[in-house]
């Protein structure tokens, strides 16, 4: 996949620049969100209010002709898909409008959203893209474990079942704008969270270093992002050794769900629920099978994921 920034462009693109010098009569001037209500001040509009990005005008058929054609070249050249950055400040009616003409010729092409919040049930539907960011999900993971309270994660699945009804969510505990598992949950509280991850329905998607365990705090400030973003070592000679506890246990996991791929289009059911412990079954939505999972807070980090016959496939102590 490819990551497709078509909500903004920065203060510097070439076009802008055009736009600017030529005024409202000119090839660019109606592709950028731009004020020309005085000529000769013209007002950018931002994107969540960086003035080195600038959004581009959603109602303009130039930008959505323009969106279409890099779309299709790329796809033409191998990918699978699009990764649609900022989806949620995109007007839906833009995507309804080209997605479905991407797909015209790149039917089996796949699109994600990244969408931080909103009704994600309606934004698929009224959008038609395949798969949308589950921030709620990743809230109450890193939550209910730093607050001990399993009661926010339990109301939690209950509507990420509705929504995995409709669409596929794009699930995490960890991404490039966000602190990092190991820093709000601690490491053990990670493997926790990597245990429910794993065992609900979706598509799980692992960020770069959380096998390792890395650490990092998200800032609201300039650079605020470089903590949770940092350079990967050289080679793996050079990871920490903390790190390889944390790779083995991501191991182990990810093979359990790969080992059962119905987990994309499971729901869940609650069987014990209290602040500090909580279980539950992972059931598909057709047809047998079924995953036990338990969680224990109460005193230290316990997991363990049994199947139908008790056999245990997981299990963790930290």
């Amino acid at each position: 996949m490819l990551d497709g920034v078509f909500n903004h462009v920065g203060a510097g693109h070439p076009w802008l620049g055009r736009a600017l010098s030529e005024g409202p009569a000119g090839e660019y001037a109606d592709f950028f969100r731009i004020d020309w209500s005085d000529p000769s001040k013209p007002l950018l509009g931002d994107f969540e209010g960086h003035a080195s990005l600038v959004a581009l005008n959603h109602d303009s058929p130039a930008v959505a002709e323009y969106v279409i054609d890099v779309m299709t070249r790329w796809l033409a050249r191998g990918v699978d898909g699009w990764r649609l950055d900022a989806a949620y400040a995109v007007p839906s009616r833009f995507w309804a409008e080209v997605l479905p003409a991407v797909r015209a010729v790149h039917p089996e092409a796949w699109f994600l959203g990244e969408v931080i919040h909103g009704d994600y049930a309606t934004i698929a539907a009224d959008t038609g893209i395949d798969s949308i960011t589950q921030y709620e999900l990743w809230k109450a993971l890193w939550s209910s474990l730093a607050d001990r309270n399993y009661f926010e994660l339990d109301w939690t699945l209950a509507r990420h079942s509705e929504f995995a009804s409709t669409q596929l969510p794009a699930t995490f505990v960890g991404n490039h704008d966000v602190t990092r598992i190991a820093t709000s949950a601690g490491p053990h509280g990670g493997v926790l969270a990597l245990v429910v991850l794993m065992t609900v329905a979706g598509i799980p998607s692992i960020y770069y270093g959380d096998e390792q365990a890395f650490t990092g705090t998200k800032e609201d400030r300039a650079g605020g992002d470089d903590a949770v973003r940092p350079a990967m070592p050289q080679s793996p000679a050079d990871l920490a050794p903390w790190g390889a506890e944390m790779l083995r246990t991501h191991q182990q996991l990810i093979g359990l769900r790969r080992r059962n791929p119905w987990l994309v289009r499971s729901t869940t059911t609650t069987t014990h629920l209290s602040n500090t412990r909580y279980a539950y079954t992972a059931r598909p939505a057709t047809g047998p099978g079924a995953l036990h999972v338990e969680l224990d807070i109460t005193d230290g980090h316990h997991a363990l994921v049994r199947d139908d016959a008790g056999t245990v496939l997981f299990s963790y102590d930290g």
